[in-house]
């Protein structure tokens, strides 16, 4: 009984990492503003790009890549330490090495949950992307540098970063299914880029009607056109 309670709080430190508001609070620190009222309404690292500078875009998306980052190294030293206290072992005979792979496929959903629906901006926030890629890089490095790759090549080609981020969640995809990945990672990739290509609906509509803006390229068709990355 104690191992699943500790268990359900490292999930529940996986998922309050992801949902530290990182872009609205570089909108409060840096010009007092609510970064949803600005923009495409996002919080965002592209919102943050045209709402506060190249700079704090900069640290907005390497924060929330971060986040992703941390959770997974949490969880993948919390549940040992768990594991190794007698009193906090499993009620049935279970493996370590077989049941830590399913408990970083939980934190990761939970870190991708955190930033997407934060119960610090009454559970709205960021599409999810630059901390997926987080969690990428800490899981599997070779599937993370697939998708990074990707999302970079993208967009270099058409400057759309609704467009990269789905193209990187589908590489990413693909890598973890043609390489030996652990099937608890599979099924987390697989999970996590459709939650992100659920989160760009409305990018898909535009990108589908030729609106979708494009870095540089000035504002979109509306407030709330603006794609994002975070």
């Amino acid at each position: 009984m104690v191992f699943w309670i500790a268990s359900a709080v490292g999930l529940a430190v996986a998922y309050l990492l992801g949902s530290t508001p990182t872009g609205y609070l570089a909108g409060r620190l840096l010009k007092g503003i609510d970064i949803r009222e600005h923009g495409s309404r996002s919080t965002g690292a592209t919102n943050v790009l045209r709402t506060l500078g190249k700079w704090p875009a900069l640290a907005v998306l390497l924060v929330d890549v971060l986040k992703g980052v941390a959770a997974i190294v949490f969880v993948r030293w919390f549940y040992p330490w768990c594991y190794a206290i007698s009193s906090a072992t499993p009620p049935i005979a279970l493996e370590l090495q077989t049941l830590a792979p399913w408990l970083v496929c939980l934190a990761g959903l939970a870190v991708l949950l955190g930033h997407g629906r934060s119960i610090w901006l009454n559970f709205t926030g960021g599409k999810s992307a630059a901390t997926g890629l987080g969690v990428l890089l800490a899981m599997s490095w070779p599937v993370g540098l697939g998708a990074a790759t990707a999302f970079a090549a993208t967009l270099a080609l058409f400057r759309i970063v609704s467009l990269s981020s789905m193209l990187a969640a589908l590489t990413a995809v693909a890598l973890v299914c043609g390489l030996e990945q652990p099937l608890p990672y599979r099924l987390l990739v697989i999970a996590g880029s459709l939650y992100v290509i659920l989160r760009h609906r409305a990018n898909i509509q535009r990108l589908l009607a030729g609106t979708e803006p494009r870095l540089g390229g000035g504002g979109g068709p509306g407030p709330n056109a603006g794609s994002q990355i975070s």
